[in-house]
């Protein structure tokens, strides 16, 4: 089958097992140094793994960042992401595009062959599952690393990611978060003015991403259930999280931004399923509203909602003592009165300038402390959708839940299945347990 071809099966060890491994740093004695110019040159070597629409537009976007950056490998699960990403990179950036047939790599040990390709940055983009992994591994062969939201999907994960990013800043490397709000330079000059008081003390926050629903595609012919999974990764939960930790991380991760990345001390949410139930929805949630509770009393509301036919917005929304902020307009009204006037640029862009600048310029970037907390917020509000249950942080961030298959290959069975109907059963307040 054309979707195994070039394919190569991972050890014979569990996802499980390599969470309890990455927590406990157990890849922390792996010394090796990172190398700024992998080919003794001033070209930045890039390797790209996940090729789907976001990772060729990561690497579009690192390209743009930086005039003397090459892509040079690429892997993804399905060769013909690759080939197709290729083709779309090379259009875009002919002259920093330069992987030729044999840096293309395939199956579930295509990150690794990418890792040993001599490349100096890591561009991480796939279903989100494989986050803590390959991210883990990027580290312990020295290579600076650009990884997309969301971070991780449990809480098992989260540990992982924390303890990598932790070994990155031992070693001198550069990280970067897909979090790319922090690098919009309007609501970074927003964030500033709310943080130095110029709404005075905040006391509650809507975050609203309501939109229709997207990524969305037609099972083809001849696939098996895991293959169908894999490349319909965004609509089932053991892959990417669900739609709050895919969409309202953005909003959340503003909210941790402008909290000084404060955790809450518990949230409650409804959520469920009422009009996406056909077979390519896959087992999500399509509307889910949080409230996390802050001990200073402090209310966050987060609004997550993908529909079709229904009223849409995405906006961020913060009441002070002393005045409002729109944030996405970059405007505060109340006491005092201000709009962003000042110049704008890709925060897609502005975020690869910053890690190849630090990657240039010797200094260690860590994104560690919002990369924990905004992709916690998400994980909280999620889990207590599902289970219907109030959730406090530290019972988030201490759940045993491992989403997915201990081990994965392409005779691994999905945890979901369909029914008779086609369609996947998703969680149900009330029943779902909290793990």
């Amino acid at each position: 089958m054309a979707d195994q071809t070039k394919i190569n099966h991972p050890a014979n060890r569990s996802r499980r097992d390599f969470l309890k491994a990455s927590a406990a740093a157990a890849i922390g004695s792996l010394a090796i140094a990172p190398r700024v110019h992998a080919g003794g040159d001033d070209i930045l070597r890039v390797g790209l793994v996940g090729c789907g629409g976001r990772g060729c537009g990561a690497a579009v976007n690192a390209l743009n960042a930086d005039p003397q950056a090459k892509l040079v490998a690429m892997a993804d699960l399905f060769d013909d992401k690759v080939q197709n990403g290729r083709k779309m990179i090379a259009k875009a950036k002919p002259g920093q595009t330069d992987v030729s047939d044999e840096q293309c790599f395939v199956g579930f040990d295509g990150y690794k062959n990418v890792l040993a390709a001599d490349v100096d940055v890591v561009l991480i983009a796939t279903a989100s599952r494989f986050h803590p992994e390959y991210f883990a591994a990027a580290v312990a062969a020295g290579k600076h690393v650009f990884i997309e939201k969301p971070h991780f999907i449990d809480a098992p994960g989260m540990h992982a990611v924390d303890a990598t990013c932790k070994q990155a800043e031992e070693k001198g490397l550069c990280v970067m978060s897909g979090l790319c709000w922090r690098y919009d330079r309007g609501v970074q000059e927003t964030v500033k003015r709310i943080l130095d008081g110029a709404i005075g003390k905040i006391v509650a926050i809507q975050e609203c991403y309501l939109r229709t629903p997207y990524r969305l595609m037609t099972r083809p012919e001849g696939l098996t259930e895991l293959q169908w999974q894999l490349r319909n990764w965004y609509h089932f939960n053991w892959l990417s999280g669900d739609d709050v930790l895919q969409s309202l991380i953005h909003n959340l991760d503003k909210t941790s931004w402008m909290t000084d990345e404060r955790p809450p001390v518990s949230a409650f949410a409804v959520g469920g399923r009422s009009q996406c139930v056909e077979p390519h929805f896959g087992d999500q949630f399509d509307h889910t509203a949080i409230c996390y509770e802050y001990d200073d009393g402090l209310r966050v509301y987060g609004f997550s909602r993908a529909q079709a036919g229904v009223w849409n917005e995405t906006s961020d929304n913060i009441l002070g003592t002393k005045g409002r902020c729109n944030l996405l307009k970059n405007r505060i009204e109340g006491e005092t009165n201000w709009q962003y006037e000042g110049p704008t640029a890709s925060m897609y862009d502005e975020e690869h300038v910053a890690l190849f600048q630090a990657i240039r310029a010797g200094k260690p970037l860590s994104c560690r402390r919002y990369m924990i907390n905004s992709t916690m917020l998400g994980l909280l509000g999620r889990m207590t959708g599902y289970t219907g249950k109030k959730i406090t942080w530290e019972e988030a961030i201490n759940s045993k839940e491992v989403l997915g298959p201990a081990q994965l290959d392409w005779d691994t069975q999905p945890p979901i299945l369909p029914g008779d109907d086609g369609t996947y059963a998703c969680p149900i307040p009330g029943i779902t347990p909290f793990v």
